[in-house]
């Protein structure tokens, strides 16, 4: 009898102390450089927060200011291309000058969330940014038409420092003026 309750209690005991468990630390770039991480980024796919779930085109731009905060502007088309233009304004800062991948995002004062560049590639066209919380997850690239093959190492990456692949969607683009051709990067390079 009493090894048939010992079971039970053990398996639980298990469950329990797994589930206490800390998520290891989310992994961010030893150095990042700001200056050349400024500009525009098309989200090209992520685990969306609310306010991206109908999101078209949507881009975040950055742009350094003189007190070292990051002034923010992430716009998309609201439930088509052709959809109401929104656009939202907040602000980065800076959490670790060492590496510059761990930022504050601040869309309402004084809360800053948790914001960390996981990985930019050499030429500064790709980045993955993620959360400690590994709620959402942000792949982005300088122009809005990625190759498959890229995206889908770009997704592994997401998926090595935990997030799950299911819960990532693609982003819709259209193409405009903004647009650019550089070379897609070979595996390798990523």
């Amino acid at each position: 009898m009493k090894k048939c309750i010992m079971i039970p209690i053990g398996f639980l005991a298990a469950i329990f102390i797994a589930g206490c468990s800390a998520p290891q630390p989310m992994p961010s770039m030893a150095s990042v450089d700001l200056e050349r991480f400024m500009g525009d980024w098309y989200v090209v796919a992520s685990i969306p927060t609310f306010l991206e779930r109908n999101a078209y085109n949507p881009i975040e731009s950055y742009r350094l200011d003189t007190d070292g905060s990051i002034a923010t502007t992430f716009s998309f088309n609201e439930g088509g291309f052709n959809g109401e233009k929104r656009t939202f304004h907040p602000r980065g800062y800076v959490r670790d000058a060492q590496s510059n991948a761990v930022w504050g995002m601040q869309f309402i004062w004084p809360i800053k969330a948790d914001y960390r560049i996981v990985f930019v590639d050499e030429r500064y066209e790709y980045t993955l940014v993620g959360r400690e919380k590994r709620d959402y997850v942000w792949i982005m690239a300088r122009h809005p038409n990625v190759d498959e093959s890229v995206l889908n190492v770009l997704m592994d990456r997401a998926v090595a420092v935990g997030y799950e692949k299911e819960k990532i969607v693609r982003a819709r683009h259209v193409a405009t003026k903004r647009d650019v051709v550089v070379e897609p990067l070979e595996k390798s390079d990523i």
